[in-house]
């Protein structure tokens, strides 16, 4: 499918810029509990790179609280994180989903698994971020993929999202 040539009205879309540090001031605050919420899958491979991401994302913004949950499938769920995160101390919770677009999960289903987690602790609020959605800084991940990928296939050391899978190579 080709893209579509009419401009894409960014006004209401949440787009930052990395050049003034996300164009925003940060406003999470200690007692603030972080859920990164993707699918689930049933590749304990894929389950496992959550796990990773969020070790990434606590080591860099330094918030003490970020839990990992896949919305189903998988462990930790989405109200066993936010049963964590509460033992931990948080009184809101942030749930960011790890999604590329708005689709039913974000719109649907992780609204429900979130509502019934928070069901047992009535004293904590939460929020539900937006997905992924359109990003300037995707373009340089999407980009870092297909780099690596050629860079594969030409030869040199596989990324570790594709090592010893067999995936990154030239089909003919």
């Amino acid at each position: 499918m080709a893209a579509s040539s009419s401009p894409l009205n960014l006004s209401r879309l949440c787009v930052a810029s990395a050049a003034n540090g996300g164009g925003f001031r940060n406003p999470v605050v200690e007692g603030d509990g972080i859920i990164i919420v993707d699918h689930g899958s049933r590749r304990k491979e894929s389950n496992l790179m959550l796990n990773e991401f969020v070790i990434m994302f606590r080591d860099k913004t330094k918030y003490p609280v970020v839990e990992p949950a896949h919305m189903e499938l998988a462990e930790p769920s989405i109200k066993d994180a936010f049963d964590s995160c509460v033992q931990q101390g948080a009184t809101r919770v942030i749930v960011s989903p790890f999604f590329l677009s708005p689709g039913r999960h974000w719109h649907q289903d992780i609204p429900s698994l979130t509502a019934e987690a928070a069901k047992d602790h009535p004293e904590v609020s939460y929020v539900i971020t937006a997905p992924l959605g359109l990003h300037e800084l995707l373009v340089d991940v999407v980009n870092d993929r297909i780099t690596y990928c050629l860079n594969h296939v030409a030869g040199e050391e596989e990324c570790s999202v594709c090592a010893g899978t067999g995936k990154c190579r030239l089909y003919n």
